[in-house]
């Protein structure tokens, strides 16, 4: 029997910097932000989290911080995923000594690895760790989408138990649903956690999390409690502030919404840079729309 890691809205959380440097206090103040407004768990060193721009000590340190500051309060996942297979296994492998509930592991991006490659980069990382893992399918980033046929020989792996589905694809997501029973779903666009959810879907993988933790959680939370009518409607409340959040590359506008709200997420690491000012009233003013006190 495969281990769900969580069901309900994980945020994809975002990692604050100060002068070039983590900024651990404010790391440590943004846990706890989604933790006391009912993020039902945190995936450190994602997209979100900008870790393509972390050396490998400082994304292990982020790592190992994130678990003890959550300190089982919530499932801590960390992206640990490579488009070198023996560089992501390290990453996987140490993860999992620092702590980690389970991981997140993106398709390998550039490479652009063949169907052979891909069943035997995935089965690589399930062979290596015994924390349950969570595929990440994003092809947007990666160049590469992953199949029905390949997630269903993967997932014969044990501890392969779910799939963070970025695609946009609806008709993917039934495919996946209907033909790989055994693994779980979650939704890794906003704009589609209700229609997923619908799907048998165990949650999402969020980006709007970061700034609305409960609404997100509540998304979900409605949703199962066989609240359909209200869930969708939440959600489709929110969807202008979710548009906005991806206005422009993600992390740009949600760093940037964070900075608004107060906290010291700080800047962006390059090659990203500061959003542009046209972009920035158009967020500014969905968050005020959605009730977001902005400073």
């Amino acid at each position: 029997m495969k281990k769900t890691i969580f069901t309900g809205a994980g945020v994809a959380i975002v990692t604050p910097f100060a002068n070039g440097k983590i900024n651990y206090e404010e790391l440590g103040r943004l846990i706890d932000f989604q933790i006391e407004h009912s993020t039902d768990a945190i995936i450190i060193c994602g997209t979100t989290g900008e870790a393509s721009t972390m050396p490998d000590r400082e994304h292990l340190d982020v790592i190992e911080y994130a678990v003890k500051k959550a300190n089982k309060r919530v499932p801590v996942i960390a992206g640990a995923g490579s488009n070198d297979t023996a560089h992501g296994l390290e990453l996987s492998r140490e993860s999992q000594k620092l702590g980690a509930d389970g991981l997140l592991i993106v398709t390998p991006y550039y490479n652009k690895a063949n169907t052979n490659g891909l069943i035997q980069h995935f089965n690589a990382y399930a062979d290596a760790v015994d924390i349950p893992i969570i595929l990440y399918n994003v092809p947007s980033r990666t160049g590469v989408n992953i199949t029905t046929e390949v997630l269903k020989e993967v997932s014969k792996a044990d501890n392969i138990v779910g799939i963070k589905e970025a695609s946009g694809n609806i008709s993917h997501v039934a495919d996946i649903a209907y033909r790989c029973p055994n693994i779980d779903i979650y939704s890794g666009n906003d704009d589609m956690i209700v229609p997923i959810l619908s799907l048998g879907g165990k949650g999402v993988i969020s980006v709007l999390s970061n700034v609305m933790p409960k609404e997100t959680h509540d998304i979900c939370q409605l949703f199962f409690d066989g609240k359909i009518k209200e869930s969708a409607s939440l959600q489709i409340k929110l969807m202008d502030l979710i548009q906005k959040l991806f206005i422009e590359v993600n992390p740009v506008p949600v760093k940037t919404a964070l900075n608004l709200m107060g906290f010291a997420a700080g800047d962006l690491r390059l090659p990203l840079g500061k959003m542009d000012e046209r972009n920035l009233d158009k967020l500014r003013t969905a968050m005020i729309n959605c009730g977001i006190k902005v400073v």
